[in-house]
């Protein structure tokens, strides 16, 4: 079986370097079906609402099918209904159904947590354990395939677009990072951005050192594309900061002077909580720069962090900042958001009550419920960004992940949103 196994990795990756990077995903699931039988093979990609799968391809093609059309190249949307397709994505476990011409088996395709699509296969047979575990391997595998030829290609950017963006919207979009999600041994990680009908500037980011890691969320000032650039200078004012190495009040300083210098509309400014925390220990340093208060959930009950007070990015330059140090416990949860989650309808919003409905929900499902609560009292747009990132924290950081197929299971949320 190990055998086995080996040459079927070897001939999907040898499919995909051969490939052109948009021909890679069906080369290897064509490498895979043809390998157990399967009738057909499909790759799905989550589209960018969190809302719905978009099918991509489909190994093989029997007809053009509905969707959206570029060219030759097919997006069919298929909204999340709470079916099997959703709680396979959800639940980080493979689904496998009876159906009238064999069996289908709807795997996972994660990596760190990040769940990017789904690997959808029909069979003439029901798989046995050892065939499943090699699907959901191979989905796990097939996600880096995705990772790395997105890099050269728009295909799987514009499958995963139900709706055009603005200039504004695409600028925006560059300023997150890659991936919304990480898992690691000591932490769960994910953030989440809803648009405004026009873009409001808000932007969240992290990254990972040995032994820190680092994190922000900025709301800039205004909206459309004068708001984007401005986010785009805060940005990237802090990711440079960081990566020289300086502390968190340096970095703070810098994206000061560097908005307030450089910002195409004079008197721009930027809110933002920025965070650096200790993996080792649990301490997490804080700084608030005119936002809303980050708030921490432990035992079940929130409140939100006294944090010493500060202008925002590029008010008052010069006038300084100040940080504040707070000590995670395991099963603590870290909420940092934006105004958009409170201003008109969206206060109506219990979050309180809300965030301790969402305790038992992965960080990737938590930011999204949060986001289609505050859709649901604010109506289909909101009047302004609403940005969330989560943190939970475990401890462990000394310890190796647990993980399966790119997820840890332990962690996945064993019931979905309402």
């Amino acid at each position: 079986m190990q055998s086995s196994r080996g040459r079927i990795m070897a001939h999907m990756l040898d499919a995909a370097e051969n490939a052109s990077p948009v021909e890679a995903v069906e080369a290897v699931t064509r490498e895979l079906g043809a390998a157990l039988g399967a009738r057909s093979v499909a790759f799905l990609i989550a589209d960018l609402s969190g809302r719905a799968l978009v099918r991509l391809a489909h190994v093989p093609l029997e007809g053009a099918g509905a969707g959206r059309r570029d060219g030759e190249e097919t997006a069919t949307v298929m909204p999340f209904d709470g079916g099997p397709a959703e709680q396979a994505l959800r639940s980080q476990t493979a689904q496998v159904l009876a159906q009238p011409d064999g069996w289908t088996v709807l795997a996972p395709v994660t990596d760190r947590g990040e769940a990017i699509g789904l690997l959808e296969m029909t069979l003439p047979e029901e798989p046995a354990p050892p065939t499943l575990q090699e699907i959901t391997r191979t989905a796990h595998v097939l996600a880096f395939v995705v990772i790395a030829n997105r890099r050269h290609t728009d295909l799987f950017e514009w499958g995963q677009r139900t709706t055009p963006f603005t200039l504004s919207g695409e600028i925006q979009r560059r300023l997150l990072p890659a991936s919304f999600t990480c898992e690691s041994s000591a932490f769960t990680l994910s953030g989440w951005l809803e648009p405004a009908a026009s873009v409001g500037g808000d932007t969240f980011d992290y990254s990972l050192a040995r032994d820190v890691l680092h994190f922000s969320v900025t709301d800039a000032m205004g909206h459309g594309v004068a708001s984007a650039l401005t986010a785009t200078l805060g940005v990237g004012s802090l990711r440079n900061s960081r990566r020289r190495a300086v502390g968190l009040v340096a970095q703070a300083d810098a994206a000061d002077a560097d908005v307030a210098e450089h910002a195409a509309v004079p008197g721009s400014y930027i809110t933002a909580i920025l965070g650096r925390l200790d993996l080792r220990t649990g301490v997490c340093a804080l700084l608030n720069a005119g936002h809303v208060p980050p708030m921490l959930v432990r035992d079940g009950d929130m409140r939100e962090l006294p944090l010493p007070a500060n202008f925002p990015l590029g008010m008052f330059a010069g006038s300084g900042y100040r940080a504040a140090e707070i000590a995670l416990r395991p099963g603590d949860r870290l909420v940092v958001l934006t105004d958009g989650m409170q201003e008109r309808n969206a206060a109506n919003l219990d979050l309180p009550n809300m965030l301790r409905s969402i305790a038992h929900l992965h960080p990737r499902e938590a930011v999204r419920a949060l986001a289609d609560a505050a859709l649901e009292v604010s109506g289909p747009t909101l009047a302004d960004d609403a940005t969330l990132f989560i943190l939970d924290w475990h401890g462990g950081h000394s310890e190796d992940r647990r993980s399966s197929a790119g997820a840890d299971q332990a962690r996945a949320s064993t019931s979905l949103p309402a």
